[in-house]
């Protein structure tokens, strides 16, 4: 760093001092040092901020600024032949426009250069690690579904979400609906993202890229992802499974829950309300608050109880996890809807409580 400044300083100098002997623009030697000074640190600031900006965004703000420069110069074409060339303003007219369009063309491109593959350049730029994974593509599910705020706020997302334009079409057309139920999920879905937007931590793109000749969004999903090589975040299960098909990673939100769900081993206790009757002799059938069955052996009896049961076994499959346990009444306890033990058997306490574990405490039945 301190080798670095050296060679600025000099930098700095060697403009200043050019300046004060050659007086550009008739200046004295004073002020033409002074212009040089300022000159020399503009160039060194401009080198600073340079350096942070990735290539994709130098490669295209270069670009655009050259489309910019060619536009710029057609227009002008064209001015000089429509207007006479005895109107003094034609110049004025000529460089104003060339400057409008090569910074409209700087900017334009320097925000759309994020977008740029490449790997589509056969590894010309290779030297520089390309974030392959940095943007995560919205579904409009999962923007309905709303978890994607709080988990965006947490922090757990990085790089950029992009919205592709046919998305926000499809909200719109959901939220303009005629059935209320699917108004309303429109709308939420419409301020879900306009919460994340003012999220000042996380970046928002919306994407004009569209693929007229796919009809269905999912699969323009999916097109759009392979374009840029970037993952697709949804909760729709058949999406989630045609992008695997196609090569295409997906980070689905049910998952995620499912994975953060609390962890219940074998051998535990956990209370639950026992809500109907199983298949099998003698089962009976709870659910946790989060919708997870729980299948209980000798609970039949128990309908419409809360019991403690022990856990002894649980399965994890696709479609969800099921819980499977047993109930003994010479060990564990029967519950009242306040959570105390009931009394039975002329006026004793049922059964020893037992301590319930903390994934099943407090357990209601679902709505019927």
């Amino acid at each position: 760093m301190s080798d670095l400044f050296i060679i600025r300083a000099l930098f700095i100098a060697l403009i200043a001092i050019s300046a004060f002997f050659l007086t550009p623009f008739g200046l004295n030697s004073g002020p033409a040092a002074a212009v040089g000074l300022v000159l020399g640190l503009a160039i060194v600031l401009f080198e600073v901020r340079v350096k942070e900006i990735s290539l994709k965004r130098l490669i295209g703000a270069a670009a655009g600024s050259v489309m910019g420069i060619f536009g710029a110069y057609l227009i002008s074409l064209v001015l000089r032949q429509a207007l006479p060339q005895n109107i003094t303003t034609v110049p004025f007219l000529q460089l104003g426009i060339l400057l409008l369009m090569t910074y409209v063309g700087l900017i334009v491109g320097a925000n759309k250069g994020d977008m740029l593959n490449l790997a589509a350049f056969g590894g010309v730029f290779g030297s520089e690690k390309v974030q392959k994974h940095s943007f995560k593509i919205l579904d409009t599910s999962v923007i309905i579904d709303g978890r994607i705020a709080d988990i965006a706020e947490t922090g757990f997302l990085d790089g950029s979400l992009v919205i592709p334009q046919f998305v926000l079409r499809e909200l719109q057309l959901v939220a303009d609906s005629g059935d209320s139920m699917k108004r309303n999920r429109g709308r939420r879905g419409l301020d879900i993202l306009q919460r994340v937007q003012k999220m000042t931590e996380l970046h928002v793109q919306i994407v004009e890229d569209d693929f007229p000749q796919v009809r269905e969004v999912d699969m323009k999903l999916i097109e759009l992802a392979k374009l840029y090589s970037c993952k697709i975040v949804t909760n729709d299960f058949n999406l989630n499974k045609v992008a695997q098909l196609h090569g295409v990673d997906v980070l689905n939100i049910n998952e995620l829950a499912n994975a953060l769900k609390p962890v219940v081993l074998p051998g535990e206790t956990m209370r639950v309300f026992i809500l109907k009757e199983g298949k099998e002799y003698n089962q009976g059938v709870a659910y946790l608050d989060d919708g997870t069955m729980v299948v209980v052996d000798n609970a039949k009896r128990m309908i419409s109880k809360t019991i403690d049961i022990a856990v002894t076994s649980v399965l994890q499959t696709t479609a969800g996890k099921m819980i499977f346990g047993r109930y003994d009444d010479r060990v564990h306890a029967v519950h009242d809807r306040h959570g105390e033990p009931r009394v039975e058997r002329g006026g004793a306490p049922a059964h020893r409580e037992s301590a319930p574990s903390q994934a099943g405490a407090g357990a209601a039945p679902p709505p019927e």
